[in-house]
């Protein structure tokens, strides 16, 4: 159904920021696991929740020591405590310092119509 060129589409964007502090120097691994209860929001408060991924209006972005990363090296699962959770592929002979921060950047649109 195409729309009708005289509605107005509203999109309402859901931000949502997440930070991590990685807490050991990462080498010598291919995979680097963050639960959900691993990450502080904006408020700086634990979080409960990963956000699911609205289909088709969403993306989201890895940051690692303020440089945005590849899509292909992560794997994002929305969720609880237990089922949460961002993986990261980490390239062979590469190491990631203790502090160093990672953030996780979602952003979910809701259009309305």
């Amino acid at each position: 159904m195409a729309p009708n060129t005289n509605q107005a589409i509203a999109l309402s964007p859901l931000v949502t920021r997440l930070f991590h502090e990685v807490g050991e120097t990462l080498s010598g691994i291919s995979t680097y696991k963050i639960n959900v209860n691993e990450f502080l929001n904006d408020s700086g408060e634990v979080v409960e929740n990963l956000p699911e991924l609205n289909l088709n209006n969403n993306y989201f972005h890895v940051y690692v020591n303020g440089v945005l990363q590849m899509d292909d090296n992560f794997a994002y699962t929305a969720g609880e405590q237990g089922i949460g959770s961002l993986l990261m592929s980490i390239p062979e002979d590469t190491e990631i310092p203790v502090g160093t921060p990672i953030i996780v950047e979602i952003v979910n649109f809701y259009p309305q119509i």
